[in-house]
């Protein structure tokens, strides 16, 4: 995609290589860092448009200390939303209609379930890179290509999501309705092009990252 028409959300925790970062920044108008996200954005050499939350944590930081003062904008520690939260939001204020989250990898356990959270949001990222998968929402179709060998899990979200097709995939999506609590793990991609449609609801498409998959 060559339009730049995304929004790119940077935060703590373990997060993807340079190449991944490149195969998305030609589609990326603006970049958020949520506090530690910075961290991320220092060591990918990127430089965000804004910088949000307590800043505590990197306010000792040399490149810190080289921002502008109006791409800082400080949270009181104790507050209702995450950092992340308060990223997303900004980005939904600015009328961005996709997020690109990076970062978030590893760390607790209730960390990763919260930001899992906000996949079942009505306004909810696009898409999430950690340092080890790529994570995405599919609400009616979704093509890929030369993912072929690859590893991917798929899970409901909401209620229910059915009426399900799928191409390139060693075991077929075709007719599947899976409802909260279903999954289907560990499926492998077999063509070096496929989609996946869902007919109602969303799904969510957890794909490991291929130089972590197993020889």
């Amino acid at each position: 995609m060559s339009v730049k028409e995304n929004g790119l959300l940077l935060i703590g925790g373990e997060g993807p290589t340079i190449q991944y970062i490149e195969r998305v920044l030609d589609s990326v108008r603006y970049i958020i860092a949520a506090n530690s996200g910075f961290d991320l954005a220092c060591r990918l050499n990127l430089e965000p448009d804004l910088l949000v939350g307590d800043l505590d944590s990197i306010a000792k930081s040399k490149r810190f200390k080289s921002l502008s003062p109006e791409k800082l904008k400080k949270f009181p520690e104790d507050k209702d939303e995450t950092d992340l939260e308060i990223g997303l939001n900004m980005f939904k204020e600015m009328g961005f209609k996709r997020v690109i989250l990076m970062g978030g990898g590893g760390g607790r356990l209730d960390h990763l379930l919260g930001i899992i959270c906000l996949f079942e949001r009505d306004y909810y990222p696009y898409a999430w890179f950690t340092a080890r998968e790529h994570i995405q929402v599919i609400n009616s179709e979704m093509e890929f290509e030369n993912w072929k060998g690859q590893t991917v899990s798929f899970f409901p979200l909401g209620d229910e999501a059915g009426d399900m097709h799928s191409e390139g995939l060693k075991w077929s999506l075709d007719g599947l309705c899976w409802k909260r609590g279903e999954a289907g793990i560990s499926n492998i991609i077999t063509a070096d092009q496929g989609r996946v449609c869902v007919g109602h609801g969303k799904i969510l498409m957890i794909r490991t990252l291929p130089e972590l998959q197993d020889a």
